[in-house]
């Protein structure tokens, strides 16, 4: 078994899921641009696309209603 850091497992998880199926997408506080808390979504942003991995403001109510 390989041993990885956990925020790699989970990048790992995610790109897995988002290739297999379209339609999950990623979304919260600076996951695009800045690559995500601790860098767990590094790189998603330019293979998946802005339509796919979305900035949202820092506050809850900017995005409930997506």
């Amino acid at each position: 078994m390989r041993t990885i850091q956990f925020r790699e497992a989970l990048r790992e998880a995610m790109n897995e899921e988002m290739r297999r199926d379209k339609s999950v997408f990623l979304m919260g506080e600076e996951v695009a641009e800045y690559n995500g808390a601790y860098k767990v979504s590094q790189g998603m942003l330019d293979e998946f696309g802005p339509e796919r991995v979305i900035d949202t403001p820092i506050a809850e109510l900017g995005f409930a209603g997506i």
